[in-house]
């Protein structure tokens, strides 16, 4: 009989498909725990706990890998993270319970959870990368267990994950000075599938962390292209730079709630030409437009109707360009796409701060910036 774990009538519709739900590597944590503490002091075997979760949802989550001896108790939960695309789906997250003369719960991270290395982040310097909700959550379930059995004596709690190092490698952890590991995240303990909400914050918590390196001026990239070009072909900062993914208008929200003075973006044209319609979300999912945009700004630089026609007749961004190129109003219809991106930046931000972008592509090269970008590499050059 397949274990029923409490996520079994949580979904959301994605493209009319269902999407499970999850539980995040916070719960996972926090219910290994409760399971190693129960057997440490009950000498009980145990094999499923029950674990409320921020979200209200409560969960019943199996017990793995159990290694009880007369010093400690280890136990492992295994993360599902439904139907959200994770690194971290199928692994074992450990927990180990030991006692302590000394009173109170102290709460450690083990081989695979990351250490801080730079400050900006909730924890400190030094600290393992275990969130505040996860630990909160961990700390309950070890105080619950001890309750039961009237044990008022100190615990020593160690969370690890064996696979953490590797799977690091693929998260945003090496950027932020995570190091040797993964962190356990979640505020809700759940995990919902495809959530854009996560990728934002883990954005968010990247330019916090700049921040509070005194970073005023900041520099993003959309993605793998423009990290490259702004690597190879511009004198700033490379390892300044922070990616937005699609989210170019959420990322100027955030600086602004955050008292950044200015963000110069780094895109290839294929993501940023949306930008000069004002669409701040470049997913193409989201909205696309880029022909029309790229076919009436030809227009503007003297391109004929022929021209426009064939632009919007494009499949690509790239042959697009070449139609430009052809009719030689490549600059010229840059120079009005620049002009355009930047009064969207502006608009966006209601001119609160200082915006601007330099747009290449990966065959013509450079092909403008925006009025304020000039001045936001020399701040960034000066800053750095």
């Amino acid at each position: 009989m397949e274990h029923k774990t409490g996520l079994e009538d949580y979904y959301v519709i994605r493209n009319q498909k269902k999407m499970r739900f999850g539980y995040t590597t916070g719960s996972c944590a926090a219910a290994a725990c409760k399971g190693a503490v129960t057997m440490l002091l009950g000498g009980e075997n145990v094999t499923e706990v029950a674990l409320m979760t921020p979200k209200g949802i409560l969960l019943h989550l199996e017990l793995e890998e159990a290694v009880q001896t007369a010093d400690y108790v280890s136990c492992a939960v295994r993360k599902d993270a439904g139907d959200d695309p994770d690194t971290t789906n199928g692994i074992l997250i450990y927990a180990r319970a030991e006692k302590r003369d000394d009173p109170g719960i102290v709460i450690e991270g083990g081989i695979g959870v990351g250490r801080v290395t730079r400050p900006g982040l909730s924890q400190k310097v030094g600290e393992a990368a275990i969130n505040p909700v996860p630990k909160a959550m961990i700390l309950r379930s070890a105080e619950e267990a001890a309750e039961r059995f009237a044990y008022e004596r100190g615990l020593k709690i160690t969370i690890s994950v064996p696979e953490g190092a590797e799977i690091a490698k693929k998260t945003f952890n090496p950027r932020l000075g995570i190091e040797g590991g993964i962190s356990i995240l979640g505020t809700s303990g759940i995990v919902e599938p495809m959530s854009e909400k996560a990728l934002i914050e883990s954005i968010r918590v990247e330019m916090k962390q700049h921040a509070a390196q005194g970073e005023e001026y900041l520099l993003v990239t959309p993605g793998n292209y423009g990290a490259d070009y702004l690597r190879n072909h511009m004198d700033l900062p490379f390892e300044k730079n922070i990616k937005c993914s699609n989210y170019v208008g959420e990322t100027i929200d955030m600086a602004i709630d955050m008292g950044i003075k200015g963000i110069l973006f780094v895109s290839h044209i294929g993501k940023f030409v949306k930008v000069a319609a004002g669409i701040m979300n470049t997913h193409s999912h989201s909205a696309d437009g880029r022909m029309e945009i790229l076919a009436s700004n030809a227009i503007r630089s003297g391109g004929s109707l022929s021209c426009a026609k064939r632009i919007l007749d494009a499949g690509t961004t790239d042959e697009a360009l070449d139609i430009l190129a052809e009719n030689h109003i490549l600059p010229d219809t840059m120079a009005e796409v620049m002009k355009r991106i930047q009064f969207y930046l502006n608009h966006r931000s209601y001119e609160q701060i200082l915006l601007g972008a330099v747009v290449f592509h990966n065959t013509y090269g450079y092909l403008g910036q925006t009025e304020d970008a000039g001045k936001l590499m020399e701040l960034i050059s000066k800053e750095n």
